[in-house]
Parts: structure tokens; C-alpha cells; sequence
């Protein structure tokens, strides 16, 4: 375990009886097959680029870099080293969301046609994060470019994208956005539309909808608890999870890693 604040390594490391080291020593140290980089954003390529040089397996938080040419580099040196990567996308785990994927796959729906994606969180992040997060569209929306590049399996030829600052003014003094909708268009011109927000008072909701010619798919919200009450006055059922760790099964963390070590062909594709 290591991390720029010593304290937080070594508190870590106790409670699942690990040890701690540097940066340095973690990419030279033979006996460590894989390296998981969730440290802040600027250091992830060069990261990623020392332990493909060191030869271990590497699953890096999102994103690569806050540019293309830095990014570029990356991959460069990836190739130049193949070992087994894999990045930060932690939906592709998701049940539901690996479900709808694989319906569509085996073509339930017929051929998909449109694609709607719901993403926000239930509540802004602190605004001393937004400057160094790259904006919403690198930050939050990432998750869901990836997600519509899986499960529409196409190039996307056309971006078209709006935002605005509705929620917390701070954010606009950032110079980003709180509020963002998104339309993909496919090579054979499929479209694909993202609603983001940094709030949503009502809990974490991430959904999706799979339109096709026979049929269609909804990924629904993961609640904290699935009762649902019934009666006279109708139904009523729990709010969408309060937060990303309780709506995200732990075995995605599970999943991710292990669908970066070598050997694995079960990763998602």
C-alpha cells in the first residue's frame, strides 16, 4: 500500500493486514505482479507508464490524463509494453448494466436503434474538486461515454453537447458546469443521449434504456433495500441509494480487479 499521505497507507494496510512502501519501491519490487492506481488524476499516466515499463498488470483509475497528447503518450508505451490493463470503468460490473449488454448481444431487442443514458449523483462534489477533476465531461460524464461506446459497439462519428450551471454557482466560478445533456451519433446513425447532473435529491440514479426494432431493455435504480409496500393507497418503495458505494454491489470492486489480472478472459467487453 502506497499513498502520498503515509498515515492513510497505513491505516489501510493494518486493517487488511498489508504493508506499506513508496511510489518508487512499488514498480521495482519483483514480487508485486499488479499495481491498482487510484491516485489523484496527474499522476495516472506516468503511473501507467512505469508499471507497463516494470512489466505488471495494471488497473488504473479514470481518466489516463486531462489532455489527448498526454493520454496518446500513454498508450504508446502501453503498446510498446502489452501487458494486461484496464481502466477505472467500474459499469461494465454492474449487474443490471452487464445484463442489458448481453440481452442486446443476443439481440432481444431486435436491432438497437436509441440509447438513453441517466447518470447523477446525489450531490455535488466539494468546488475545490472541480478544478482539478477536468469538468464534468471528464470527470462524470467519462463513465457514460464509455458505457454508450460498449453497448452501441459502433464508432461514434458525432458529439453534440450542452451545459449549464444550475445547481451551485461555485461550480460555475470553477469554470465548469453542474448540468450536461449529450447526443452520440453512431457511423450507421444510431443516437445515443446522456442527461447528467451533479444532484439529484432523490438519491444516486443511474438508469438506461436499450431501444430496438422488437423490443426494449431498461436498467433500472439500485435502492438500499428492495421492499416494496403495497396497499389502498397504492405502492410505495425505497428512494434510489444515497450513494455510489451503496448502489454499486461490492463485487464490482471484485470483478475489476480480477478482470485485470493476467490471464483472465472473462473481462467485459
Amino acid at each position: 500500500m502506497a499513498d502520498f499521505h503515509a498515515p492513510a497507507a497505513e491505516a489501510l494496510a493494518a486493517e487488511y493486514g498489508a504493508r506499506t512502501l513508496d511510489a518508487d519501491t512499488v514498480f521495482e519490487d519483483d514480487e508485486i505482479d499488479a499495481v491498482l492506481i487510484a491516485s489523484s488524476t496527474p499522476t495516472h499516466a506516468d503511473y501507467l507508464e512505469r508499471a507497463a515499463r516494470a512489466g505488471k498488470a495494471v488497473l488504473c483509475e479514470k481518466p489516463i490524463a486531462l489532455d489527448l497528447a498526454r493520454t496518446v503518450e500513454a498508450l504508446r508505451v502501453l503498446e510498446s509494453h502489452p501487458v494486461t490493463c484496464a481502466l477505472g470503468f467500474n459499469r461494465r460490473h454492474d449487474p443490471q448494466f452487464a445484463a442489458l449488454k448481453r440481452a442486446v448481444m443476443e439481440g432481444r431487442i431486435g436491432n438497437l436503434e436509441t440509447l438513453t443514458i441517466i447518470s447523477r449523483d446525489p450531490a455535488p462534489p466539494p468546488t475545490e474538486y472541480i478544478g482539478a477533476s477536468g469538468g464534468i465531461f471528464r470527470d462524470m460524464t467519462i463513465h457514460d461515454f464509455d458505457m454508450a461506446r460498449w453497448l452501441l459497439n459502433e464508432p461514434i462519428a458525432e458529439v453534440h453537447a450542452e451545459g449549464s450551471c444550475l445547481i451551485d454557482p461555485g461550480i460555475g466560478a470553477a469554470g465548469d458546469v453542474d448540468t450536461a445533456m449529450v447526443t452520440l451519433i453512431t457511423n450507421s446513425g444510431r443516437l445515443c443521449h446522456i442527461s447528467n447532473s451533479r444532484r439529484a435529491c432523490y438519491g444516486y440514479d443511474q438508469r438506461i434504456e436499450a431501444f430496438g426494432s422488437a423490443g426494449m431493455l431498461q436498467a433500472q435504480n439500485e435502492s438500499d433495500t428492495r421492499l416494496r409496500f403495497t396497499g389502498e393507497p397504492g405502492q410505495v418503495e425505497g428512494k434510489p441509494s444515497g450513494s455510489f458505494w451503496n448502489a454499486m454491489p461490492r463485487p464490482i470492486a471484485t470483478r475489476s480487479t480480477i478482470s485485470s489480472t493476467p490471464g483472465n478472459n472473462n473481462a467485459p467487453r
